[in-house]
């Protein structure tokens, strides 16, 4: 039978999580070039994908899937900027010896998943513009294959009016009071 467990991390906690948050990144933003952190967090990912971290864990870990896709989609081109502060929000994940060491069995990854809800959270607003935009790309080209149309004459067009839309959008609302311009984490 599962059990649900919630708990709220009060703003101290979140100050606290940040610190090292902050630390961790700094460090390994140092150490390690973007296509390192991108290795790291899909490494996670795929350890998400094993039988031996709990499920509440690998659950968290696996959702960042979409975060690694959106920062490489040629199609959603992200800025070099915006692409480099999300992988600045991922350093935290590199690190094998947060604020607890991923050799811990069972719990090691606890912290990965805590931060995984936080960025996740935190990006939402860009996550749902990206799936947006995903939806939009299989349906146009759904609908062009069906009327015997090639996918790939005027493509850029037909996308880049579609992104060039969700990104404003996306832009606007971080900038806007309660939008995510106000993050109660600092991701980058």
């Amino acid at each position: 039978m599962p059990l649900e467990i919630t708990f709220t991390l009060s703003d101290n906690d979140l100050e606290r999580f940040q610190a090292v948050v902050d630390e961790a990144r700094a460090a390994m933003e140092k150490q390690q070039t973007e296509d390192e952190i991108e290795a790291a967090a899909r490494h996670l990912i795929r350890a998400s994908r094993s039988d031996a971290l709990p499920e509440f864990v690998a659950e968290r870990l696996r959702k960042l899937d979409i975060v690694i896709n959106m920062i490489n989609d040629d199609e959603w081109a992200l800025s070099k900027t915006e692409r480099h502060q999300v992988l600045g929000a991922l350093a935290y994940l590199c690190n094998p010896q947060d604020l607890i060491p991923d050799d811990i069995p069972g719990l090691g990854y606890l912290d990965d998943a805590i931060y995984a809800e936080i960025v996740l959270g935190e990006l939402h607003n860009e996550i749902s513009l990206y799936q947006e935009f995903c939806d939009f790309r299989v349906a146009e080209e759904a609908r062009r294959e069906k009327r015997g149309d090639d996918i790939k004459i005027g493509r850029e067009e037909w996308l880049a009016d579609k992104r060039v839309a969700l990104q404003a959008k996306m832009r606007k609302r971080r900038l806007r009071p309660g939008g995510h311009g106000n993050w109660r984490m600092r991701l980058w």
